[in-house]
């Protein structure tokens, strides 16, 4: 009898090895929390007790060679952890003027502006503002939210309103004198029924993408995009350079560019947005032949030649789908900008797209998907410049980077071209 109760005690505990051992790491895993940051507000502690120490001496000391001496001691707020804790510090006074003086370790910590940062990257990566002091504050670590830390929806919001505010005045006034830019996107971004941002992306010759600029609009006219050229070319976009212009396709785009820089600067339309709209007007059974045509008319070195391919198409479609026969030679010339620029396919491949700017676009909606309500156009140019300038963050340069210079000198090639034509009839 002894024996079996002996063993069943044993299978007992055995069992509930497993369960003593995940409570056991649970309070270490605590432990180790609240060890951390505990350790981060000993550290502010102590770094004010030093530089008080630097100024004036240790407690109770009378220190000749120094430029203080305490006057006590003062509570007050400094940044910690995403928010705000209140710490007490020694005050100190210059023994000459009477004075307070700073300690610089408290200056830094009250600054609050690493604050700012903090609650921009995690608003940015779609914290909202009521999980953001689950965010940054571990509720094992038992480090209290009181009123006034910094991590209410209100205070939050406040301190990613301004520093997105301030960022993006400071972007919207940089200078651009400075880039050597060969090729620039221009697209627009529906943000609501009645609001679309215009943002634009240029591309340098050594390959590296920059956001330019963005503004707001109720819709894609030649106004808004007008406004946006003005601004570029009021931080120092060259109005006179020579560009490759790639768009959508919007005939409010191509009007604003060609009287801002002129009637023969070189447009691209969007190829892919072109082969959508013809194949998405066809029925299904016309869409990998029709595909499989505008690949070949683009892919040819001979824009004579790509051109013939095109007009084929339209003419074989003209029976089964006259708008999109009609559709297909609207714009064609536009179409082959880079063809008839005699660029490298690998080059072409990249700059005959919006990829650039639309991949930007992707990372400025997922930014702002938790925005429910845009409350005026100052909140979504906050919110796009915020996701544009994240979007910047993972810009690589361009596959083709190394042919680009082939891009500049036939620009160059472009606009002798134009001028002599011009002297030519004028003689």
């Amino acid at each position: 009898m002894k024996k079996t109760i002996t063993a069943s005690a044993g299978l007992a505990s055995a069992s509930n090895v497993h369960q003593l051992v995940e409570t056991a790491w649970d309070k270490v895993g605590e432990s180790f929390e609240q060890f951390c940051l505990t350790a981060g507000v000993a550290s502010l502690v102590q770094m004010f007790g030093e530089d008080a120490d630097t100024l004036a001496g240790g407690r109770y000391e009378h220190c000749t060679d120094k430029p203080g001496h305490r006057w006590g001691t003062a509570k007050g707020q400094v940044g910690f952890h995403g928010g705000k804790i209140e710490l007490e510090r020694a005050r100190v006074r210059d023994k000459v003027t009477g004075k307070e003086i700073v300690l610089p370790s408290w200056e830094e910590a009250s600054s609050g502006g690493f604050l700012e940062q903090w609650a921009m990257s995690l608003m940015l990566m779609n914290v909202s503002t009521r999980k953001y002091d689950r965010a940054v504050r571990l509720p094992e670590a038992k480090v209290p939210n009181k009123a006034g830390s910094g991590l209410s929806r209100s205070a939050v919001s406040r301190r990613f309103k301004a520093l997105t505010q301030a960022r993006l005045d400071e972007w919207m006034s940089s200078d651009l004198s400075e880039l050597d830019l060969v090729a620039i996107q221009i697209d627009g971004l529906h943000l609501d029924d009645h609001l679309l941002v215009l943002a634009a992306v240029g591309v340098e010759v050594s390959g590296e993408k920059h956001p330019l600029g963005v503004i707001e609009g109720a819709t894609e006219n030649a106004a808004t995009v007008q406004a946006l050229l003005d601004n570029l070319i009021e931080r120092g976009l060259d109005p006179a350079g020579c560009y490759l212009f790639i768009v959508d396709g919007a005939k409010a785009l191509t009007k604003a560019i060609r009287r801002t820089f002129g009637a023969d600067i070189p447009i691209q339309r969007c190829q892919i947005h072109k082969a959508r709209n013809i194949t998405d007007r066809l029925p299904p059974k016309l869409h990998a032949s029709v595909r499989r045509a505008l690949k070949q008319a683009w892919e040819l070195d001979d824009a004579d030649k790509a051109e013939r391919l095109m007009r084929n198409l339209a003419q074989r479609l003209e029976l089964e789908a006259p708008d999109v026969s009609k559709s297909i030679l609207e714009g064609l010339d536009e179409i082959l900008t880079v063809v008839r620029l005699g660029l490298p396919v690998e080059l072409r491949r990249s700059l005959a797209s919006t990829n650039i700017i639309e991949s930007m676009n992707s990372v400025i909606r997922q930014v702002c998907r938790n925005v429910k309500r845009w409350r005026d156009a100052k909140m979504a140019l906050r919110w796009t410049g915020a996701g544009m300038l994240e979007a910047a963050k993972g810009f690589r340069r361009l596959k083709a980077y190394k042919q680009l210079p082939i891009l500049k000198q036939a620009l160059l090639d472009h606009r002798n071209t134009v001028m002599l034509d011009q002297i030519k009839d004028v003689a």
